[in-house]
């Protein structure tokens, strides 16, 4: 396995920084039409998100599941905070929140994902966030996607995944309905051109 290094030293997998876009043949209901970036990618397995589900959430709404804010104070966010994007990252911990973010924020918790983009999963963030002390960019999803050994490998090698460079203003972007469709566009490719027999990029 070809491997770089992030900026934190971390070895950086082959799929790591990669965008999954499902095949129209993909059978998991979980994975139709989605765009997934690929977070950690190792030996061991990978993680990633998906970054074109939306979730019927609003920031408010989870500062005040976390009561972190009353009823009262939402009026009080700032703008930047109560639009942050909530999402669906993936079937596994869908309980669980992760925020994709810009550096420019950092907390001991973060966790470099590329050279641009960190993780953080603690409520350090959601904290900045609704102070309006937070990254420039973010969205929050909920839940992640997961494979195991050797997993990924085998289900694109089996053409249910295409495989591509990720596009950063993609990640971050709020008009997730023609995300899919865009993804694929970013390859010079179009749904309509692919079958289940075609290979990854």
């Amino acid at each position: 396995m070809s491997l770089s290094t992030l900026k934190n030293g971390r070895e950086r997998g082959f799929f790591d920084g990669q965008f999954l876009i499902a095949m129209p043949g993909m059978a998991d209901s979980n994975f139709s039409r989605t765009v997934i970036y690929i977070c950690a990618h190792s030996d061991a397995g990978a993680m990633g998100f998906v970054i074109n589900r939306p979730q019927d959430l609003t920031f408010t709404d989870v500062l005040l599941h976390l009561e972190m804010i009353k009823d009262e104070e939402a009026i009080m966010l700032p703008p930047h905070s109560r639009d942050l994007l909530i999402q669906t990252g993936g079937p596994v911990e869908s309980g669980r929140g992760f925020v994709l973010h810009s550096d420019d924020y950092l907390c001991e918790s973060s966790i470099p994902v590329s050279d641009d983009i960190c993780m953080t999963a603690t409520l350090d963030i959601i904290r900045a966030i609704s102070k309006g002390a937070g990254p420039k960019r973010a969205t929050m999803l909920l839940g992640y996607a997961g494979w195991g050994a050797g997993q990924l490998e085998a289900e694109v090698g089996n053409n249910g995944w295409l495989n591509c460079p990720a596009n950063e203003e993609l990640i971050f972007d709020r008009n997730l309905d023609d995300k899919y469709e865009r993804a694929l566009a970013g390859m010079g490719v179009t749904a309509a051109m692919l079958s289940t027999e075609a290979g990854h990029a």
